[in-house]
Parts: C-alpha cells; structure tokens; sequence
C-alpha cells in the first residue's frame, strides 16, 4: 500500500483529501505545516508527498526546499497543491523541486491522475535500478554492457579497459551498521524495505543513508549505485 503524506492548514481540507484517498486504497498521513512535515517525513518517509504553499511555521515553499537539500528526498514525488495561482508561484515551486503545481480550486480527479502518475514514474525509476543492479551482478552480461556503451561512444578503448578491476574494492569507510544499509540500498531496497529486512526504524535507515552519501561525497541513491558498480562493490 503506497502512503501519502498531506500538507496542509486547512482541517477541513486535510479531511477530505485523506478520506477520499484513503477510499481508494492509500495510506494516508496528514499534517498541518511545512514544520510537521518535515518531522513526519524524517519519522517514516512516504511514497508521495501533497503540499499546500500557504502555511504557518514553515510554508511549503520552504518545506520542499529542506526535503530536497536531504539525500533522501531528492527523489520523492512532490506536488504542490496551492490557492496561489500566479505565474510566478508556481514556477518558483517547480524551480524549487515540485514534480507538480495545481492550483485550488481544484478536482479530484486531476489530482489522483497526477498522484498515481508520479508513483508509476518512481517505480519504473526504482525497476531501472534495481534491474541494472541485476545485470551488473552478472558476470556473464558485463561485456555485453561494456559492448554496448563502447558502440554508442564510437571509441576505440578495449573492453577489457573499461571494465570493473578485478582486484578487491576497497574497505568502505563505514560503520558495521552503516555498512548492513549501503548492501540493501545498492540492492535496491527502499528505506521501509531496510527498516522491515534489518529490523531498524525508517529514521535510523535514514540517518545511516545520509551518513553514508556524506562520507562517499555523493548525494542521491542513483550516485551510490553507480559508485558502488564502478568500484566494484558487489554482494557476495
């Protein structure tokens, strides 16, 4: 079941959002400002997030700027759900990282179209990855990879060149624990998934993954998959 979170001041609002997607099979959590949010998210993270611009404590303007300066919510699915419908508003929320801007008065309909959009986006994303994981993990499907990236360059480098050092990778400069959640991330495994399979809280997951990013001077999940297939970092 995928869970949304809901931002927003309005009570009467929030009620209505949750009940009616809660009715088509979401979770649903719901918080009154961009402050809440943050704390929620940081708690238990959501597939998606809904946010209103005009709130008190921390608007969501802001709110959507500290989630995406965080490693862990640069990818996740944002719109923004806003009575603030000028041009220059909505390009500020997209230029901050919104996947979305609608505007209230709004219909429901648009707005699951749109929920349900950006879910299947982050999915075939989250597939990708962990389907490239897969391929790298085999032996066998390696030069075939090498092969390809070498044709589309049009270069003469052998593949033998490009492809990963035989050599053992070297110790990775992190904690046991931390180490447990570099193998399920690069693996594929979102944040609740490594909180279920390590017995650990999705916070704790988070504070290690953030840990880890800022020790390999990387920023997102999709750079430490890729660090970690250059470098040679495999399950055994």
């Amino acid at each position: 079941m995928k869970k949304i979170l809901i931002v927003d001041d309005d009570l009467t609002l929030r009620r209505i959002l949750h009940n009616s997607l809660e009715q088509r099979g979401y979770q649903v959590v719901s918080v009154g400002s961009g402050k809440d949010a943050l704390a929620q998210f940081n708690q238990d993270g959501p597939d998606i997030i809904v946010s209103d611009v005009s709130m008190p404590e921390m608007d969501g303007f802001e709110f959507c700027r500290q989630l995406r300066s965080q490693p862990s919510g640069k990818l996740i699915p944002f719109i923004f759900l806003s009575a603030k419908n000028e041009l220059n508003d909505r390009v500020q929320g997209h230029t901050i990282g919104a996947d979305n801007y609608l505007t209230k008065p709004f219909e429901m309909k648009e707005l699951l179209a749109n929920i349900e959009a950006l879910i299947e986006r982050s999915r075939r994303v989250h597939a990708e990855i962990v389907h490239l994981i897969e391929q790298l993990a085999n032996p066998q499907l390696k030069d075939t990879i090498f092969n390809s990236n070498a044709q589309q360059s049009q270069t003469t480098v052998p593949i033998e060149e490009t492809a990963i050092p035989a050599v053992p990778a070297k110790p990775l400069p992190l904690t046991p624990a931390e180490e447990r959640v570099f193998w399920e991330t690069i693996q594929g495994y979102t944040n609740k998934q490594i909180s279920d399979r390590l017995f650990i809280s999705p916070r704790t997951v988070q504070t290690h993954l953030s840990n880890i990013l800022s020790k390999l001077d990387l920023s997102n999940r999709t750079q430490l998959v890729r660090f970690a297939y250059e470098q040679g970092y495999e399950k055994a």
